[in-house]
């Protein structure tokens, strides 16, 4: 069973937001809401991360803005740009039968009939009303939308192997 990441990615900054140190955050969480709701967002630094104390955080549109306790000033925000912020595995809610994404990426793709592997799961993207994973095999790689017509199982090791077990329509393989 592999070891899950004690942080998670939660947002982007994107580009300041006025001349008192706020920030606009592209979102990598459920949902802005999510983001906005963090009380404590990381910065990777020096092998660790640094804690940044979200005095301020409101949704925009889909964007977050944020301040930060001891950045307040333009040039202090200047210094976020462009970072990925981290959040604590344990401060973002997870609904019941639900997975970080950074959890599944890696895992192998099993037919649930058949028990043959048809690849790894290489990223998820989120083009519309439902996530679609990406897959790759020895081919090249092909898409399986994330609904429970072919998502039949995700197991983590504990029942059974590890992998997510997909019932896959013909054709669905061709790249």
């Amino acid at each position: 069973m592999r070891e899950k990441q004690a942080f998670l990615e939660c947002g982007q900054v994107v580009n300041t937001h006025g001349v008192k140190g706020a920030v606009r955050m592209a979102n990598r969480c459920d949902s802005p809401a999510v983001l906005a709701s963090l009380k404590t967002m990381y910065l990777p630094e020096n092998g660790g991360y640094r804690a940044l104390e979200v005095l301020r955080a409101t949704v925009q549109k889909n964007m977050v803005l944020a301040t930060f306790a001891g950045v307040d000033t333009l040039e202090g925000a200047v210094v976020l740009r462009d970072k990925v912020l981290y959040a604590k595995r344990e401060d973002l809610p997870l609904p019941e039968g639900s997975h970080f994404v950074a959890d599944l990426l890696g895992l192998p793709v099993i037919d649930a009939d058949t028990g043959e592997a048809c690849g790894v799961l290489e990223n998820v993207t989120f083009p519309g009303a439902h996530p679609v994973y990406v897959v790759r095999d020895g081919e090249g790689t092909y898409m399986i939308p994330a609904v429970p017509a072919f998502i039949i199982e995700i197991s983590f090791g504990q029942e059974k192997p590890e992998g997510i077990y997909v019932r896959l329509i013909e054709g669905m393989r061709e790249v």
